[in-house]
């Protein structure tokens, strides 16, 4: 049914469980799964400077653990008989979400799975959601996976 997943990771426990639901995906229609991470230096470098002053090595910090975080996430997809594709996009403005439907449609994917917070309220208004942009302007469908419960 599908024959290019696309996961844009995070490092979250969501985008873990976002990812394992695209590789049963993937095992079952033999679809090929690529990985995504935008590295934003907008929103941490202010964090960054605020707590410990000017990092002049933020942005490559940044990459270096963005490059690490598909480098495990490769492995859970080899783990599992399957080779992924994996792509790291640098930003240094707020527009991840943008930056995920552009890669929909340039990979082209025919499914994005993806997790989400499920943040509500005032905590959803300052962090805005991704997971809600992508619903919104991708032309293909999407998977969205939440936390789930503990037993």
């Amino acid at each position: 049914m599908y024959s290019n997943i696309l996961v844009p990771i995070d490092g979250s426990e969501t985008a873990a469980y976002g990812l394992l639901e695209a590789i049963k995906l993937a095992k079952r229609d033999g679809a090929r799964l690529r990985l995504v991470n935008v590295v934003n230096t907008a929103v941490p470098a202010m964090e960054y400077a605020v707590a410990f002053g000017a990092l002049d090595d933020l942005p490559q910090r940044l990459r270096e653990g963005a490059e690490t975080l598909l480098k495990q996430a490769e492995g859970v997809v080899r783990e599992n008989g399957l080779q992924p594709e994996s792509l790291l996009i640098g930003t240094a403005i707020d527009n991840t979400g943008e930056l995920i439907v552009e890669q929909a449609k340039e990979w082209p994917a025919d499914l994005i799975v993806m997790g989400t917070h499920g943040r509500r309220g005032l905590a959803r208004l300052v962090l805005g959601s991704n997971a809600e942009y992508v619903l919104r302007h991708t032309p293909v469908p999407v998977l969205v996976v939440r936390k789930q419960p503990k037993d």
